[in-house]
Parts: C-alpha cells; sequence; structure tokens
C-alpha cells in the first residue's frame, strides 16, 4: 500500500510513525497519538470523503471495518467505521491492543465496564457498568487493552476514524454478557480495504 504523504492520511501516517520511533513507552505514545488524531479528524479533506464511505455491515456475527493503511514497521493499522442509527454494539473488549477512536460525524454513548469476578471460572465473568459519555465530532477516546467497552450510536449515521496498535480480525477478543455472566471469544472486526 504506498501512501502520499501530500494527503491527509499520508501527513498522519508520517506523524505516527516519528511518534513511534522516538516513544518506546506503550502508554505513553498512545496518549501522544491523541493530538495527531486530532488533526486528521479535523482535516476537511477527510471530513468531505468520509461522506461516501460505503456503510460497514455485519456478516457472520462479525463487524466489518474498512482498512485504510497497515503500517509494515509499527504495525499499526488506520481503520474507517461508518454505523447506522441507533445501533447498539456487544459489551467485548480489543484484547491486548491499544485503540484511539475519533469521532469524524454523529454522535456516540460510550460505556466502560469494569469486571467483579477474578476470571478464574471459564465461560463467565460478571461486569457492571462503570460509567457512560457521549463522544462527537472531533472527540477521540483511547480504549487501553482489555478495557471492557461498548457503543451505541445516536439518532444519526456515526462515522469514525480508529487506530489499532496492530490490525484486528486475526486475534480473539472477549465477549461479555452481563444479563447471564457469559463470557467468550470472538474474532474481531472483519477488514475491508478502502481508500480513504
Amino acid at each position: 500500500m504506498v501512501i502520499k504523504t501530500e494527503t491527509a492520511l499520508g501527513r498522519f501516517v508520517a506523524k505516527t510513525r516519528e511518534l513511534f520511533a522516538q516513544e518506546p513507552d506503550l502508554a505513553k505514545r498512545w496518549e501522544k497519538l491523541t493530538p495527531i488524531l486530532s488533526e486528521l479528524l479535523a482535516d476537511p479533506e477527510v471530513q468531505r470523503s468520509s461522506k461516501q464511505w460505503p456503510d460497514c455491515v455485519v456478516k457472520d456475527g462479525r463487524a466489518e471495518n474498512l482498512l485504510f493503511y497497515e503500517d509494515p514497521d509499527y504495525g499499526f493499522a488506520v481503520n474507517g467505521l461508518t454505523k447506522l442509527p441507533n445501533i447498539h454494539g456487544r459489551i467485548h473488549d480489543h484484547a491486548h491492543i491499544y485503540t484511539l477512536y475519533g469521532v469524524l460525524d454523529g454522535t456516540e454513548t460510550i460505556e466502560r465496564y469494569k469486571r467483579l469476578d477474578d476470571g478464574s471460572k471459564p465461560d463467565y465473568a460478571e461486569v457492571q457498568l462503570d460509567g457512560s459519555f457521549v463522544v462527537g465530532p472531533g472527540d477521540v477516546d483511547l480504549v487501553p487493552p482489555h478495557q471492557i467497552h461498548t457503543e451505541q450510536s445516536g439518532e444519526e449515521r456515526t462515522v469514525a476514524v480508529i487506530i489499532r496498535s496492530e490490525k484486528s480480525g486475526g486475534f480473539l477478543q472477549g465477549r461479555y454478557e452481563p444479563d447471564t455472566n457469559r463470557y467468550y471469544q470472538g474474532y474481531g472486526p472483519r477488514q475491508t480495504p478502502t481508500e480513504m
């Protein structure tokens, strides 16, 4: 995949690679990436093109992400996501990866959960809602590894740019059902290569 540095995506990738080369601490690296993603979200070119991004669909129980870029050296992936109104996602974690979720258009309610049990019982997890907040255009949410959460889209189509420390879809992530305390694992979103 060739990235032209004069595009918004190219500038984002160049700045991200520079940051990753300079900052070895993963937690600090992902905190410092937030303003770089904010700059990408504010770019008029990205805002215009996002209106034409295809709808992401659920197929065989898996969500879909648009894949704009995967870095050959640092492994980070740049995804796009479009959601129809009033979609409530399942409660999940992203396993071992960091995720930055940046909203371009629309609003979402993000819910955070905490795990109450010790994880020793197979296929079982007690989780409890720990807080929720609304995000809108320009907002960026950092999701560290293993953080349990879900999102619900608002009354209009939601569009987001997601930066992950590793392309998802090839490893198992946690799934939680608080009503029954069921825990299971599943693969993350399918990746559809797309031009930003």
